[in-house]
Formats: structure tokens, C-alpha cells, sequence
């Protein structure tokens, strides 16, 4: 019974010490990480950009090229599908007026049909979204491809030591975002 007691005490011990240990460690690294952030970025002679990849693929002229390219292709199916829902809304309509005067039969029959033509018109709509989707990820990865190679570029050429794309919060000062938009233009 007494080994028992020595054993708890002795565990309970090695687990505050390595509290301890894990709080210096903590501080330690709080205040390397403070002291990190206090130096300039310039004064340890390190040149960094951003870049934000949203505004390449929104107003480079390949992304709007794309775009376009993308719209065109699928016009036919999107005006297909607003042709179907609007069929359906006047047939839904048509039905709201005439259901009273209905059979049950006659309104049981029509009601299937309604939800027959949504059922399917919401499969188009999904198979229009999914390849939709694709066609455009297909189409904005060579971009963002060009694009990632146009920023290896400029960073060479002006030795930047750093690029990051898409951060929370960046200085317009170290954006570059728009010499890539005009390398993607050549």
C-alpha cells in the first residue's frame, strides 16, 4: 500500500515538472517569436511579395478569356434549363388554377408529373453545375499554372526572397500582384 502511495506521489511530481518545462518552453518561444517580429523585414535583407491569386483570376486577360470561352460553351445548356424552368413554373401555375375543378385522379396524375419534371430539372441543373465546374477548374489551372511561372520569373529578376500568394493581410507596398496580371497580358 505504501509502494502504492510512493508510486502516485512520485508520477504526479514528474507531471509537474514537465508542466514546468512545457510553460518555460512556451515563453522561450513566445519571446524568440517577438523578437523575430520586432526586426524589420528589410533589415535582415529580406525582400518579400504577395501576390493575390483571386485578382489574377478574375482580371488577367487569359482568365477573362477563359471566362468568355466557358460562358460561350455553355449557353446552350443554361438556356435550355431557364427554357425547362420556366415550363415547369407556367405548368405549376396552370395547375394551381385548375386543381379545384380537378379529379382527385386528374390532380394526383398532374402533381407527379410537376414533381417529375422538377426531379429532373434539378438533375440538369446539377450535372449543368458539375461540368460547369470542371470545364472551369480545367481552364483556370493551366492559368494558375502561367501564372506561378510568371512569379518565379519576377521573383528572379527582382530578387525577391519571398512570394506569397493569398495572405490575410498584406501591405499594397510589397503586392505584385499586378506585374504578374501584366506578364499573363504578354
Amino acid at each position: 500500500m505504501m509502494s502504492n502511495f510512493a508510486h502516485k506521489t512520485s508520477d504526479s511530481s514528474r507531471a509537474k515538472r514537465g508542466n514546468q518545462l512545457g510553460a518555460k518552453l512556451a515563453l522561450v518561444s513566445a519571446l524568440v517569436v517577438g523578437a523575430l517580429a520586432a526586426i524589420p523585414v528589410q533589415a535582415q535583407g529580406t525582400k518579400i511579395g504577395f501576390v493575390n491569386t483571386e485578382r489574377i483570376l478574375r482580371e488577367s486577360g487569359p482568365a477573362k478569356t477563359a471566362q468568355s470561352k466557358i460562358e460561350t460553351e455553355f449557353k446552350k445548356r443554361d438556356d435550355e434549363l431557364q427554357r425547362l424552368s420556366s415550363s415547369l413554373r407556367t405548368q405549376a401555375d396552370k395547375f394551381e388554377k385548375d386543381a379545384p375543378v380537378l379529379s382527385e385522379s386528374d390532380r394526383v396524375k398532374r402533381q407527379r408529373d410537376l414533381a417529375n419534371l422538377d426531379s429532373d430539372l434539378q438533375r440538369k441543373r446539377r450535372e449543368f453545375q458539375e461540368d460547369f465546374n470542371r470545364r472551369r477548374n480545367e481552364e483556370f489551372s493551366s492559368i494558375v499554372s502561367k501564372a506561378n511561372d510568371s512569379i518565379k520569373r519576377i521573383a528572379e529578376q527582382e530578387n525577391y526572397d519571398l512570394v506569397i500568394q493569398d495572405a490575410v493581410t498584406v501591405n499594397p507596398r510589397i503586392d505584385i500582384t499586378d506585374k504578374v496580371i501584366q506578364s499573363l497580358g504578354k
